[in-house]
């Protein structure tokens, strides 16, 4: 039996590459492409392609929409949506307006195999891998929600659940199509992707794209790196910031580093100055987040006094820093809280 192809699944080219293998031309592809990004995204809805090529496809392909399982809003305005995926997995997207913009927070993996220790989402493990489709689909759901209401989305940010380059080929589909212009149009000052340092495919991406690079660096010191965070025994600190510096250089990127403040654990004085002098000559922006608290893990947010200290120590030494603020904690859906398992 034929295995029916997921239409989302395919980039522009590979679009391409399937009408003409149903001796169709590229144009009609071209044409397909853009309805699957819009609206008009089922073939009933087609109505400007040939029913001839639209029954071809229906025969050998079909669409998929993200099926929404829970939607919860936070006091804040922050919005969490749970997607059921067709296996019957949860991946889970946050929608965190400001200022009249929107920033959208979409996962590239259902679980997350990392193991981060103070991480939610790492305690329940690596379910799979999301499919290009499943990532793109959570920008078009919420997309068309927002559009609902005159609003359109900013900023695309790969920080829910998930190591994206861990799902790197996924990834890249993904961002293909969020990029192309008969796709979602997404421009690469519009997209960030977060990863806690698999370096190798950090430095793939970064020659194929120049969308930003966010780093979840959370210590300074190799041992305690380790310790928090176990990609560091397989990926030390010295060549992540390296390999940073590197593109810092070459690039001229300016790479953003996260930096979770853990009540006496990474928030000391002598943390902050260790931070500074690596990170010195180096173009980056730093974020300090305040740990998102959970009775799941024994770790405790930094006092406000520790964190503004922090802070002060990074300015002094010429780092740009701000204090990230946590949105939605109050329907989990803060930094580190996505676990794909809400109270129905």
């Amino acid at each position: 039996m034929l295995d029916l192809i997921n239409l989302k699944n395919l980039t522009l080219p590979e679009l391409k590459e399937l009408a003409a293998s149903i001796n169709e031309p590229a144009s009609k592809a071209d044409q397909l492409f853009s309805h699957l990004y819009r609206p008009t995204s089922k073939f009933c809805q087609m109505h400007n392609i040939s029913r001839k090529f639209l029954s071809k496809l229906n025969k050998i392909s079909f669409i998929t929409e993200m099926l929404l399982h829970k939607r919860e809003i936070s006091d804040d305005g922050t919005i969490k949506y749970a997607f059921k995926l067709a296996d019957d997995n949860i991946i889970e997207s946050v929608l965190i307006p400001s200022n009249g913009r929107n920033t959208l927070c979409i996962s590239a993996q259902a679980g997350c195999a990392m193991g981060c220790k103070f991480c939610l989402t790492s305690t329940i493990g690596l379910k799979r891998n999301l499919q290009s489709s499943e990532i793109v689909g959570q920008v078009l759901f919420v997309i068309k929600e927002v559009k609902t209401i005159h609003q359109h989305i900013n900023n695309i940010v790969f920080m829910g659940m998930g190591e994206p380059l861990a799902n790197y080929e996924n990834t890249l589909k993904a961002l293909e199509i969020l990029q192309d212009e008969k796709g979602l149009g997404f421009s690469d000052r519009k997209i960030t992707i977060s990863t806690c340092g698999i370096t190798p495919k950090l430095m793939e991406l970064a020659k194929i794209s120049n969308v930003n690079l966010a780093i979840s660096l959370h210590a300074i010191d190799e041992a305690m790196r380790t310790e928090l965070m176990p990609i560091n025994k397989k990926y030390p600190l010295k060549d992540l910031l390296a390999n940073c510096r590197e593109l810092s250089a070459e690039q001229g990127r300016q790479i953003l580093i996260e930096y979770i403040l853990l009540k006496g654990i990474n928030d000391s004085e002598a943390d902050a100055a260790c931070l500074a002098k690596q990170l010195k000559g180096f173009n980056c922006k730093i974020n300090l987040i305040p740990y998102n608290e959970t009775p799941d893990l024994p770790y405790k947010q930094s006092s406000p006094e520790t964190t503004q200290k922090f802070m002060d120590i990074l300015c002094k030494s010429g780092h740009l820093t701000i204090i990230r603020h946590s949105r939605g904690n109050d329907i989990s859906a803060a930094c580190g809280q996505l676990a794909g398992q809400l109270k129905l």
